[in-house]
């Protein structure tokens, strides 16, 4: 198929539409440093800026992909919504495009707590659009860790189609319940690395073991987040750039034409990307679909709270019971990067964490703060 990438980042999903065979036809994004990471891998797309500048889809698209922009959708964001002017509301010139040149299918993701903020508003609009322009739809939470990826990312994937039945894409595989591993709260440190936000402390700290919390483009101190990793050996470590476009599923050094302008840009376009290998997945049942089993869904009543999965193929929106690993794959795992081998987390960030961890009203488990404070210079108190 022939992709237009809106919202493109810097191609998440056209590098895993790629590796399923997919070609990619256009690809926009108003950010100049993610164009400059798209232009390099794929100098034969057209690339475009700003979307609200593009007139019109080429008219060989097969499928568009837009990861739109979270912020007003996101925990850590500002949780405006779609109907209030921020940057989210972009999506609209989404379904403006669509809506003069439909394509046959439309794939698009963002984060799972737009199925909770203002009682699922914003994931009702995109769906009430798309039905308005005459999709079927089904959409998912999927965890980026069930692919392999030592990442607990769960975002929401929107199939919508006016070509197929998009069930058959998106909701025909579902592997058994995958219990990711779990913090031992009874020690400080334990066998697996545990992960933390280390920018964050008061409000929240993202603990997770033996994988990263989601990546972020940013944090609440406005500068790059990326997660610190508590090592079984009591040691503080940060990961590479290298390492968390792994994390993400790109080959290292993907956005190394970059470098002059490494540091934030670099970190806020990963923490903005799509996975690659959900991506890649997608594609690939594009053009393999496979059958889906609704026999025990059931009808979503209105007002009720929207489910991790659902579809609608016959005006009528359903609940399906699919589960956020679609894979019988072994969950990603941190302890298998050689994280002994990553820089340590400075002195200075360390301290900020733990004085604002124990300035707030967050729990920890016991000895925790104390072992991140064993790695500093001079110990508080």
């Amino acid at each position: 198929m022939l992709v237009s990438g809106v919202f493109a980042g810097i191609g998440g999903f056209e590098l895993g539409f790629e590796r399923a065979g997919h070609r990619m036809r256009l690809l926009c994004d108003n950010c100049e440093h993610a164009s400059r990471v798209l232009g390099r891998h794929w100098p034969e797309a057209q690339l475009h800026g700003e979307v609200s500048d593009l007139s019109d889809l080429p008219s060989d698209t097969d499928v568009v992909t837009a990861g739109f922009p979270c912020q007003s959708l996101s925990m850590a964001g500002d949780k405006t919504g779609l109907d209030y002017g921020g940057k989210s509301a972009i999506v609209a010139r989404l379904f403006a495009l669509l809506d003069r040149r439909a394509a046959p299918w439309v794939v698009i993701e963002n984060v799972y707590f737009m199925l909770h903020l203002h009682r699922g508003k914003a994931i009702d609009t995109i769906l009430s659009r798309l039905e308005a322009l005459g999709y079927r739809w089904a959409y998912r939470v999927v965890d980026s860790q069930s692919f392999g990826l030592a990442q607990r990312r769960r975002r929401v994937f929107i199939v919508a189609s006016q070509a197929g039945d998009p069930r058959q894409v998106l909701l025909a595989d579902d592997a058994p319940r995958k219990e990711p591993p779990t913090l031992d709260v009874t020690r400080p440190v334990g066998p697996r690395p545990v992960s933390f936000y280390w920018t964050e402390g008061r409000v929240g700290h993202g603990l997770t073991a033996d994988a990263i919390p989601p990546l972020k483009a940013g944090s609440t101190l406005a500068i790059p987040s990326p997660p610190a990793v508590l090592l079984p050996s009591g040691r503080v470590v940060t990961p590479p750039i290298e390492a968390v476009e792994r994390l993400q599923g790109f080959p290292p050094r993907w956005t190394s034409v970059l470098r002059r302008d490494a540091g934030k840009q670099r970190w806020r376009l990963l923490g903005n990307a799509v996975s690659v290998p959900v991506a890649q997945w997608i594609g690939r049942r594009l053009v393999e679909p496979a059958k889906y089993d609704d026999s025990a869904d059931t009808p979503l009543e209105p007002e009720a709270p929207w489910p991790t999965a659902g579809w609608n193929l016959n005006g009528r929106r359903m609940v399906s019971g699919v589960s956020e690993y679609p894979l019988e794959k072994r969950l990603g795992r941190l302890s298998a990067f050689a994280t002994d081998k990553w820089p340590s987390l400075s002195d200075r960030a360390l301290r900020g964490f733990t004085t604002r961890a124990r300035e707030g009203n967050l729990r920890y488990p016991p000895g925790f703060l104390d072992t991140l404070e064993a790695n500093l210079v001079d110990v508080p108190g």
